[in-house]
């Protein structure tokens, strides 16, 4: 018994330490470096208005650039892994993610949109949020039409994706070449560049509330994975939960679609990474994807701004890697359900 409480404990305890030590190097990284003592200093100084032996030049970088970036990657790794996990568990398909079920895509058309007609931060996440419900809600519509199951499914994301993703070009060659072109290009390549406390501010209570309701539905879409006739004894409504769930999913992929662009690959990748780790149990998938995701996308970001002068779009690296990496997934057979 209290050898397997230990091991319970030093899990736990590594779910929680890891993300934090990938948060502390990834302030401390950029061209103008940061110790963890002036980060210390700064955070406390934050509280009690005092930041003693930090220059003023130190502190606004912290809180402008460093700060909301992390926070940004975090709360991007942890949205994406956490519904591509959501996704996989209810649909039963290793293939399905925000990205193939066209919420990414459908999000990336909103959010350009709203560039196209300079509505501003809170008009383009907004028109983010509802064309990424709007996309997942074409492809459940088309896939309902079918009682082939899942592949029906991942097929109708396809096309959803295929067809936000043509309404998007129609976009960047109507739009205006020399501000809006490049903003809108550089935007679906995926980066936190951008990032700034406004921006994460204005998410995060729609994002909170999605993730909260998919954190306390873990056992119901853990009952719900075995099918719904098995659900359906153990007391869950089916129909209403698989709504709730699915929904919350959407409206957490199309919040860090928002802030951050289009970043592929994260969603299909972690939770894969994570029941290889802890096994098919979603109760278990959902901490450790969570954790997984928010290293994940912080290594990748500083290994983003880090190893050239200029930036390298996140979306573009997540691509390189994740792929190969599903690919060696299936090589091994590891995407089996």
């Amino acid at each position: 018994m209290s050898r397997n409480f230990c091991r319970r404990f030093l899990f736990i305890a590594v779910l929680f330490l890891l993300p934090l030590i990938f948060i502390l190097v990834s302030m401390m990284m950029g061209s103008y470096h940061t110790t963890p003592g002036e980060i210390f200093r700064i955070i406390l100084g934050k509280m009690t208005g005092e930041t003693a032996g930090v220059d003023e030049k130190t502190v606004n970088l912290f809180w402008t650039i460093r700060f909301p970036r992390v926070m940004a990657a975090c709360l991007a790794g942890a949205g994406l892994s956490l519904s591509g996990a959501v996704f996989q568990s209810m649909f039963k398909n290793p293939l399905a993610s925000p990205y193939t079920l066209g919420v990414s895509n459908g999000a990336g058309f909103g959010a350009a949109l709203g560039i196209v007609l300079s509505l501003g931060t809170i008009g383009v996440q907004g028109m983010s949020a509802c064309f990424g419900l709007v996309s997942i809600g074409v492809t459940f519509l088309l896939a309902s039409r079918s009682k082939s199951g899942s592949t029906t499914l991942i097929l109708a994301g396809m096309l959803v994706s295929a067809l936000f993703s043509s309404l998007v070009a129609l976009l960047k060659f109507m739009a205006d070449p020399f501000e809006k072109l490049p903003q809108i290009v550089f935007w679906l390549m995926g980066s936190f560049s951008g990032s700034s406390q406004e921006k994460v501010l204005y998410i995060l209570p729609v994002y909170i509330a999605a993730f909260v309701l998919i954190w306390l539905y873990r056992w119901k879409i853990n009952v719900m994975s075995m099918g719904d006739q098995e659900a359906a004894s153990y007391g869950v409504n089916v129909k209403l939960d698989r709504i709730v769930v699915i929904l919350s999913a959407s409206v957490l992929t199309s919040m860090v679609v928002s802030i951050s662009g289009i970043i592929s690959w994260v969603g299909i990748v972690v939770p894969h990474l994570a029941r290889m780790i802890v096994g098919p149990d979603f109760r278990k998938i959902c901490p450790v994807s969570v954790s997984l995701g928010i290293c994940y996308l912080l290594m990748i970001d500083g290994f983003c701004r880090t190893v050239s002068t200029a930036e390298i779009p996140i979306g573009v690296v997540t691509g390189i890697i994740g792929a190969p990496l599903f690919m060696y997934f299936i090589m091994k057979k590891k995407v089996d359900w």
